[in-house]
């Protein structure tokens, strides 16, 4: 059997209208490689359309997102999840950030404003995705204690699926022999999971072992649990 150990802490944040939701961040955009590819939505990601991922605005919200260097405006659609790369707060189809004009960047500060608060239903047949089926012999024990973590860990990523997370700490843990630390996140009535792997002293030995499995992870960073939040 498989054991899994797993040190939770939970981050309570606190809950926004989304009539009247605005956020400053960074957007970025979809790779050309995710054209035709379905989003959370069910729909399939069209460079072409106006259309954004955001981690809890409901799908079919209306958003207008403002690149605060340029002052350019574009309204989009939000139809998928994400982004969730530290310091993203939006990812946009091509074609809204081309409005927004910072293709060439990758990346640009902008703000976000709720103009039509979505419910949930965005037109389209909502369509369950990269659903897992879990192996009937597939068994995880679980050794829960809370903690309040110090020192720094290396982040992998945040998830929905708990199936997901077991199978990847699962494999962390095997590969890298090192503690392996889940944050529950409640942002907005929403759960997130993020998976933070190892617990460093200081920052040099973080950043040291995030260089190593950076390739195989691009989107991991640092997370200093003392400023977790």
């Amino acid at each position: 059997m498989k054991r899994l150990f797993f040190a939770i802490f939970i981050a309570f944040l606190a809950n926004t209208s989304f009539g009247q939701f605005t956020q400053t961040g960074k957007a970025s955009f979809y790779a050309d490689k995710f054209e035709g590819h379905p989003t959370a939505s069910g729909e399939k990601y069209k460079h072409s359309k106006l259309t954004a991922a955001h981690k809890t605005l409901p799908f079919g919200t209306k958003i207008r997102v403002t690149n605060l260097v340029n002052n350019e405006s574009v309204e989009v659609t939000v139809n998928d999840r994400g982004p969730y790369a530290e310091g993203r707060i939006v990812d946009l189809s091509k074609s809204a950030a081309e409005k927004l004009g910072f293709v060439s960047k990758g990346l640009a500060e902008v703000k976000l404003e709720v103009i039509n608060a979505g419910d949930g239903k965005s037109g389209m047949e909502v369509k369950a995705i990269d659903r897992i089926t879990v192996d009937e012999k597939e068994f995880y024990d679980f050794e829960i204690e809370r903690l309040q973590p110090k020192g720094f860990g290396v982040q992998i990523g945040t998830y929905q699926e708990l199936v997901n997370l077991m199978r990847l700490s699962d494999n962390l843990k095997s590969s890298y022999k090192k503690k392996v630390v889940v944050q529950v996140k409640i942002l907005n009535g929403v759960k997130y999971y993020s998976l933070i792997l190892g617990q460093f002293s200081n920052r040099d030995k973080a950043d040291k072992f995030l260089s190593s499995i950076k390739n195989k992870y691009p989107d991991a960073f640092i997370a200093e649990f003392g400023k977790m939040k």
